[in-house]
C-alpha cells in the first residue's frame, strides 16, 4: 500500500466507485435505491458528486493498492467555514437519482436538520475496498486527519461495527444519537471533541 495522500482530480470517480462498492451491502444504500440492478450505478454517481465537492470544500485522502487504484478513501468537509455550494446540485441530483429523488431529498433534509452548528470537520465517508478491509486502512486515514485538526469531528455512522470503530478513535454519541430516514433506516450521530 502507498502512503496516505490527497486524491487527484482524476481519481475522484474511482473514489466514488470505491465508496459505492464498499457501502453496497448497507441498509442505508438499499433504502435510498431499493432496485438491486440500479443501486450501484446510482450510488456511484451520487458518491462521486459529493466527493468532487469535498475536494473544493474540504479534502479527499486516499491510500492506493499495488496497481495504483484507491484501496481506501476518506472524504472530509471543512465545516469551520461556509461550504461552497455544489454547482447545479438539485439538477444533478435529479439526473443521478431519477425516480428515487424523494429518498435522497429526505436524506439531505435529515442530515441538514441534525447537523451540528459548532465549527468542526465532517467525515462524510470512510470507505475501504472489501478486498483490503481489516488491514487498518480506515483507522489510518482517520488518524491522519485527526492528527492535523484542532477542532471537533462529526460523522454519521451506519451500523454497530462502525460505531465501535469510531468509539475506539475517540468519538462519542450525540443526542439524538439515532436519526432515521422515513422508512426507519437509521444513522448514528457521533462527535470527536
Amino acid at each position: 500500500m502507498t502512503p496516505i495522500r490527497p486524491a487527484t482530480a482524476a481519481e475522484i470517480p474511482a473514489a466514488g466507485r470505491l465508496i459505492a462498492r464498499s457501502f453496497d451491502h448497507l441498509p442505508q444504500n438499499h433504502s435510498l435505491v431499493p432496485d438491486d440492478d440500479a443501486r450501484l450505478a446510482v450510488m456511484t454517481a451520487f458518491f462521486t458528486l459529493l466527493t468532487e465537492s469535498a475536494a473544493e470544500g474540504g479534502k479527499v485522502d486516499v491510500v492506493s493498492d499495488a496497481s495504483g487504484r484507491p484501496a481506501a478513501v476518506a472524504v472530509w468537509f471543512d465545516r469551520t467555514r461556509e461550504l461552497p455550494e455544489i454547482p447545479g446540485y438539485e439538477d444533478r441530483l435529479t439526473a443521478i437519482t431519477g425516480r428515487w429523488l424523494p429518498h435522497f431529498e429526505a436524506l439531505d433534509e435529515l442530515f441538514e436538520k441534525h447537523h451540528p452548528q459548532e465549527p468542526h470537520w465532517h467525515l462524510a465517508f470512510l470507505a475501504v475496498d472489501p478486498v483490503h478491509q481489516g488491514a487498518g486502512l480506515g483507522s489510518a486515514l482517520m488518524q491522519h486527519t485527526h492528527d492535523q485538526l484542532a477542532v471537533p469531528v462529526y460523522l454519521e455512522a451506519t451500523n454497530d461495527d462502525n460505531v465501535r470503530l469510531y468509539r475506539r478513535h475517540g468519538f462519542v454519541e450525540l443526542d439524538p444519537f439515532d436519526i432515521r430516514l422515513p422508512d426507519g433506516t437509521p444513522f448514528f450521530r457521533m462527535w470527536r471533541p
